[in-house]
């Protein structure tokens, strides 16, 4: 499964709480926007993993959460490459659901590209 670079299996996402919870307690890197927040942190594996959370105040229906979450879940496979091994959570904010998918996929690429810097200037510190 690892050698098709455009897979999105369960490695690559967090499934547990206790998965969230680290990522929450103390991400050393984060990327922000008025409608997103990513929050990272280094995980031992090879390879980042992703958790996404929108909240139905964020979100009112299951329709427009789900599409927030597959939009997420997209970028993210076609960027993964281009990120370091960490375990990040990403946030819907209020007014996501107002951004149609380009915008959302624009914004997404900004902090994939953010986060992915920072990332690697955590590393090398």
């Amino acid at each position: 499964m690892h050698n098709n670079t455009l897979a999105y299996g369960r490695e690559l996402r967090l499934l547990t709480p206790s998965q969230f919870q680290t990522v929450f307690s103390n991400p050393p890197v984060k990327a922000v926007t008025a409608h997103i927040t990513m929050l990272a942190t280094p995980n031992t594996l090879d390879n980042p993993r992703i958790g996404v959370t929108v909240s139905k105040k964020r979100a009112k229906t299951a329709v427009q959460r789900n599409r927030i979450k597959r939009r997420v879940r997209e970028t993210f496979r076609l960027k993964q490459h281009k990120i370091p091994n960490f375990d990040i959570v990403v946030i819907a904010k209020q007014g996501i659901v107002d951004l149609d998918n380009t915008e959302l996929n624009d914004t997404l690429n900004y902090l994939w590209r953010k986060l992915a810097k920072r990332c690697k200037q955590y590393q090398s510190q």
